[in-house]
């Protein structure tokens, strides 16, 4: 078995891969191709290893995202490994629902999935996960050489989650029509077969990943991905969100690359209006919803991300200082530039690009956007009456964004744990000693504890909606984070707010109103139990 590498798709380490994708992909799903590694799948019936063998021939979805309970890493010593390669494996662990269990819950809770559809096949050890599936590069036997396994790749992408079938069930379908061709032992075939039907019989199954690496991020690619699938597989069950992430037309890298930079070099002139400035963003967020290759371009190109924490730096300056006020204007931006970099920071993490320019000078730009997104949940004004009303709604929408760029923030910490030495300054420990100082870091926290509290309270008699639903999602991993990575900001948790915790915060009742049909429900349900344990 070839040990694991760093070798991604978006690097081309994997010629052979990367080019069988390019020849027999749609354009869209290649471009969303997120990494490829070496794996071992173990099949969770029974302990079996199956090898790729050579160049990859068929690409066949495994499970769907959809389908998935949960994502962990196994602390143990696999058995068919020795030496150094045993010590250094990492062993994940996919929980999953089968096939035919889901679709008994939904016969029987008259539920349509909205997740991309499953796809049941065997076990096999090269495994590709998108957004919507985890798949899989069927084993083969070359007649040269037919005795020297080598090991399988995995990438993930992140398909477009519009109404089904999805553009990954497509681009799947026309490689199993006979693009390409499928060569598979019979007597495999018979043992794929037996292992499906024992796990449907269970309900429930596992699929074992074993990565011969210690610096492997391909952890931290399947959670990515799970939870950006969540994220986007509920939002796109809001009817206004999903008419404003209809597909557009697929645009080449070149143009892409050419049109960004005509919009940059409007943002970036000098004297530019707030009025032209506020356009131009919020032409840039919708182009990047609907345009990863946008996102990475973005990252590429410095100047425009630097650009934008300036401009919020200077937005909310003024609301800062002594006497200062928030103005509807400054409120309005400041709402679109957390937006837009919270979008761009969505899928692109394994974009080269974005770690450079983030960990630059030992985090300089980093830390400045943490500092920047801080402000005082208490509204200032000079004046009251009805003026007062429409600055409290922009400052609650404005929290609302600051907290999802935050989230976003806190999972590049999170992803920098198995980096090397030189990168471990973003992780999430160092980003809240970054925040320590700032004078707003407690109010803030507080009052998205505070919206977690109300939301859970509300849940026990209404059902909420997908954007609530997501926010909620994004608000209860913050504060995770913060009991278990700031002990200042734990020790004030604790103080001030498990009282509402341990009387109004009842998942038994919750549970009842997070409708099934809501990918990201039950790891919400899973994140307040958890956050119960630490709060009380």
């Amino acid at each position: 078995m070839a040990r694991t590498g760093s070798g991604t798709l978006p690097n081309r380490r994997n010629i052979k891969l990367d080019s069988f994708l390019k020849r027999n992909t749609d354009p869209d799903f290649y471009a969303r191709i997120r990494a490829c590694e070496p794996c071992v799948v173990v099949s969770g019936s029974v302990s079996r290893v199956y090898m790729h063998a050579f160049a990859p021939r068929t690409l066949t979805a495994a499970v769907s995202f959809g389908r998935v309970r949960d994502i962990e890493l196994v602390h143990d010593l696999p058995d068919f490994l020795s030496g150094k390669d045993r010590d250094r494996c990492q062993h994940i662990r996919i929980m999953y629902v089968t096939e035919k269990a889901a679709e008994k819950v939904h016969e029987k809770e008259g539920l349509t999935s909205s997740a991309t559809s499953f796809r049941r096949t065997s076990y096999c050890p090269s495994i590709t996960h998108t957004s919507g599936e985890v798949s899989l590069l069927k084993p083969t036997r070359s007649a040269s050489v037919p005795n020297h396994p080598t090991a399988p790749s995995l990438y993930s992408s992140t398909s477009s989650l519009t109404v089904p079938p999805s553009l990954s069930d497509q681009s799947l379908r026309t490689i199993e029509s006979g693009q390409v061709p499928r060569r598979i032992s019979s007597a495999l075939s018979r043992v794929l077969r037996r292992d499906c039907v024992d796990s449907e019989e269970e309900g429930e199954a596992e699929l074992h990943l074993y990565v011969v690496s210690q610096t492997s991020k391909l952890y931290l690619h399947l959670q990515s991905s799970w939870n950006s699938f969540m994220i986007r597989s509920t939002l796109i069950l809001d009817p206004l969100y999903r008419n404003r992430s209809t597909g557009s037309p697929a645009i080449s890298w070149e143009r892409t690359v050419h049109l960004f930079s005509q919009l940059s070099s409007e943002l970036l002139q000098d004297e530019i209006s707030v009025e032209n400035l506020y356009l131009l963003l919020q032409e840039l967020k919708t182009a990047a919803q609907h345009n990863i290759t946008l996102r990475r371009v973005f990252w590429r190109s410095s100047e425009v991300c630097i650009f934008l924490v300036q401009t919020l730096e200077e937005s909310l300056h003024s609301c800062q200082s002594p006497g200062g006020v928030y103005t509807a204007d400054q409120l309005l931006l400041s709402i679109l530039i957390v937006q837009t970099l919270a979008v761009m920071f969505r899928e692109t993490e394994t974009e080269a690009a974005r770690i450079s320019l983030l960990s630059a000078k030992k985090g300089a730009l980093a830390s400045r956007m943490l500092l920047a997104l801080m402000c005082d949940p208490q509204l200032k004004t000079c004046t009251q009456g009805t003026l007062d009303s429409e600055r409290q709604t922009l400052l609650s929408e404005y929290l609302d964004g600051a907290c999802s760029l935050l989230f976003e923030l806190l999972l590049l910490g999170h992803e920098t744990r198995r980096c090397s030495s030189s990168e471990t300054f973003l992780s999430v420990g160092w980003m809240f000693q970054v925040l320590q100082p700032h004078p707003h870091l407690f109010s803030f926290t507080g009052y998205q504890v505070q919206q977690v509290v109300s939301v859970l309270m509300e849940l026990q008699e209404s059902v909420p909606s997908p954007l609530h639903l997501v926010l909620l999602f994004q608000r209860c991993r913050l504060l995770l984070d913060c009991l278990q990575y700031s002990s200042q900001l734990a020790q004030y948790l604790r103080s001030h707010f498990s009282e509402e915790f341990r009387y109004f915060v009842k998942p038994s009742c919750t549970q009842e109103n997070f409708l099934p049909c809501y990918p990201i429900s039950k790891p919400t349900l899973r994140l307040v139990e958890h956050i119960l344990t630490l709060m009380l």
